[in-house]
């Protein structure tokens, strides 16, 4: 384009010289027309010789529309650096993505950014940006237990949190106790008998645990629970254990490490008390622990992709926004949020979950380098994000990652890794070669194996080769 804008401003001919130089001999052709009139016009009249006054003409000026700028826009910048090799590997299969000066806001790349798209655990990073606006950093998730004195009955009541713990060796660090929990109760209650616990999961309706868009092998493999408002350890059979089966019942396991709890105490009939599923019937809490700070379980659900505690997270911030905390009003929930908080288009997104699980989730790419360059700039209190994002062969999901001739580009990505059986997905910044600041996002969609991973690596390793001079191409 600056060729252009130069051709412009010369002649076909003439070395180079300015037009408007034929311009001058023609007015300088009519000035001496006008002097030979004058002085024939003097000859011919009688009388004093009339003052004659010449005005001098004015300088040419360069035609506005063709000067030259003394600096090119940034968004005029001829850029050579080409990633279309690598994104038109076919290990990506369908492609779509973007990539964001983070500086400037300028799209450097773009393959089809704008079309909404299943998105894996990427979306796991708008359901942290959610709870950090509706919930704030420092909530935390409470789990309670009311009784009555006299009544020998109690309920535990649960309010979304999945990291309570059946045995304190739990993968969720500084995750509170069901021991806490029944040590209270026992001085709350003390010889009195307990015949009754009730087990209240209805801080959401407990038929809503489970999207049927989601595979139940991530369920028995041990990848995500039920989403029920009450369980203990995120439902795993092992608690130590990041990937570990659930159960069909997360609900009747709490009440069974409760019911141990209790006993344990010396919570006199604890061992024979009824256990039922309903809703509390008294108010009065006797005993209550808190999970960490909401700050504290982004950081333990980004860097593993946690299924479970996005789902309550997701679900907790919906009741905290005054809905139901249904899985339907998830997307409502988060175009406003999204939109309100974060300033961005959220007119095509489509929510079914917190935690990307669903194929049916649709959220552009580019809205999710948008989101990043938030992120990067640590707005809003995003910081907690970027600081629990993976760092590529460094840290989470993508340590093992980023290998070989990619490894150019370790510690320089920080992103969400991202997968489903019909989507391989990495989203977040780039600190490139050149120092430039990018966000991105990358959808590998349809028939994708495990290799896309690898390719998807490569991609972003050729975008931080390029920087700021990569090209749309």
């Amino acid at each position: 384009m600056a060729l252009g804008l130069v051709a412009a401003a010369r002649g076909p001919r003439d070395g180079g010289r300015p037009r408007v130089r034929p311009a001058r001999r023609r007015r300088r052709r009519r000035r001496g027309s006008d002097r030979a009139r004058a002085t024939t016009a003097r000859a011919a009249a009688p009388g004093p010789e009339p003052a004659v006054t010449i005005t001098p003409t004015a300088a040419p000026t360069a035609d506005p529309a063709r000067s030259v700028p003394g600096v090119i826009p940034a968004a005029t910048r001829l850029r050579t650096c080409s990633v279309a090799g690598a994104a038109s590997d076919a290990r990506l299969a369908q492609f779509e993505g973007s990539v964001v000066n983070a500086t400037t806001g300028e799209v450097l790349f773009d393959r089809n950014g704008s079309t909404p798209a299943r998105t894996g655990s990427v979306l796991k990073t708008l359901t942290s940006a959610v709870a950090l606006s509706v919930l704030g950093p420092d909530a935390r998730l409470t789990t309670r237990v009311t009784g009555d004195a006299g009544t020998g009955a109690v309920s535990l009541v649960g309010g979304g949190d999945a990291t309570l713990s059946a045995t304190g060796s739990s993968v969720y660090a500084g995750a509170p106790t069901v021991a806490d929990l029944a040590t209270q109760v026992k001085a709350s209650l003390g010889e009195q008998p307990l015949t009754q616990i009730t087990l209240d999961a209805t801080f959401w309706n407990p038929a809503d645990k489970w999207d049927p868009s989601w595979k139940r092998t991530e369920q028995t493999i041990g990848y995500h629970s039920e989403v029920t408002a009450l369980m203990v350890d995120g439902d795993r059979a092992n608690p130590a254990a990041q990937t570990s089966p659930r159960s069909t019942d997360p609900v009747a396991r709490a009440g069974d490490a409760f019911r141990s709890a209790l006993v344990t105490a010396g919570v006199v009939g604890a061992d024979s008390a009824t256990m039922t599923q309903g809703t509390a019937t008294s108010g009065t809490v006797i005993a209550q622990v808190s999970s960490q700070p909401v700050s504290r379980l982004i950081s333990q659900l980004l860097p593993t992709s946690d299924n479970t505690l996005a789902e309550m997270l997701a679900r907790v911030s919906s009741k905290a926004s005054g809905a139901d905390g249904s899985a339907a009003s998830l997307t409502t929930l988060y175009k406003t949020v999204l939109s309100s908080t974060y300033g961005l288009d959220t007119s095509s997104l489509t929510i079914i979950d917190g935690s990307g699980l669903s194929e049916n989730d649709a959220v552009p790419s580019t809205f999710v380098a948008r989101l990043m360059i938030q992120v990067l700039n640590r707005e809003h209190g995003l910081g907690v994000v970027y600081d629990a994002l993976p760092v590529s062969g460094k840290t989470g999901t993508l340590a093992s990652r980023f290998t070989g001739s990619n490894a150019v580009a370790r510690g320089a990505v920080h992103a969400k890794t991202g997968w489903i059986d019909t989507a391989y997905t990495l989203a977040g910044t780039v600190d490139a070669a050149d120092g430039t600041k990018l966000t991105f996002a990358f959808y590998a969609i349809g028939s994708v194996q495990d290799n896309a991973r690898a390719a998807l690596d490569t991609l972003t390793t050729a975008v931080y080769s390029c920087g700021d001079n990569l090209a749309n191409s």
